[in-house]
């Protein structure tokens, strides 16, 4: 619950990678951070798979039946960008969250452990003002051709954490196309919630707005701006066709009616800030409560393994 008669500011970070190179990736992230502290912000968001970046127009050598071997050589340098939570590229941000004293919500392709050719999956982290790890969630569905590089999360991951700014808890890019998944962090009360993606079309703004009417709460969405410059030169051949911006951005923040407190912001990297007034969040549930007066337990039966674990 956020705290009486405090209004945390927060930041969304529209940036875009360092594509195959995590560490330039990091540095730019943390310089991100202190430049949102600078501005008082207590929460930096950044988008989905910003380390070491969404591969936009890569198909890894895959089609139905068969993979190349120049797919696998591709595959190994993605994976050898990735990174472990915890790790070392992971206490970079942690050092530069801790040094700026706020919450960080990164977006990482993250490696199962160190094991040679381990698993990868789309993950959410987010850290404490201390530096330390809150937890992290791993994208439930990979969407479309992401379901060959990534993994599916578990789902024990749908929490919500209790911070001074206010309950925080978030799904990655389609998977808040998935209403029971919301509904989840809607019964664990979130207030703050994230919605890193790498869609950057004019119909996902409805899908934000739609959740914050929807949840009551406020929606930080991030995405990453992408120009043909950042992508490596083998990866343009595959995007003869597509102009520049290759991904515009539309990173924003909404309020618990639906309305714009700050962006979108599109076509450039940049920071948006705003203060979350959480008067907001009661004065909007007077009418429509997801998971109070318009829950009916009586009629619909619903369960999630976080449930159990509680």
């Amino acid at each position: 619950m956020v705290m009486e008669n405090q209004v945390p500011k927060v930041a969304v970070v529209q940036m875009s990678s360092v594509a195959m190179a995590k560490l330039p990736t990091i540095e730019k992230i943390c310089l991100q951070i202190r430049q949102a502290a600078k501005q008082n912000a207590q929460l930096v968001v950044f988008p989905e798979a910003l380390v070491p970046g969404y591969p936009r127009g890569q198909d890894f050598g895959v089609v139905v039946g068969h993979r190349n071997q120049e797919g696998r050589e591709l595959w190994m340098r993605y994976w050898q960008e990735a990174v472990t939570v915890p790790g070392p590229e992971m206490e970079m941000v942690a050092e530069a969250a801790r040094e700026a004293g706020v919450y960080v919500a990164l977006g990482i392709v993250e490696r199962e452990s160190a094991r040679l050719g381990s698993s990868l999956f789309c993950t959410l982290v987010f850290l404490g003002p201390n530096g330390a790890l809150l937890g992290k969630h791993r994208k439930l569905k990979p969407t479309a051709a992401e379901r060959v590089i990534w993994g599916e999360g578990d789902g024990n991951s749908l929490r919500v954490y209790p911070t001074p700014l206010g309950r925080m808890g978030g799904l990655i890019c389609w998977e808040n196309y998935m209403p029971l998944a919301r509904m989840a962090l809607y019964q664990q009360q979130v207030e703050i919630y994230l919605a890193p993606t790498a869609d950057a079309r004019e119909s996902w703004q409805a899908t934000l707005q739609h959740i914050a009417s929807e949840g009551r709460c406020f929606v930080l969405s991030c995405n990453q701006v992408v120009y043909r410059k950042d992508l490596p030169q083998s990866w343009l051949a595959t995007l003869p066709s597509l102009k520049d911006p290759l991904c515009r951005g539309g990173s924003a923040i909404l309020s618990p009616m639906g309305e714009y407190l700050a962006g979108p912001l599109w076509d450039q990297e940049g920071i948006l800030y705003a203060d979350l007034d959480p008067n907001l969040i009661t004065k909007a549930k007077f009418d429509f409560d997801v998971a109070g007066h318009y829950h009916r337990p009586d009629v619909f039966g619903f369960t999630f393994p976080t449930d159990d674990a509680e």
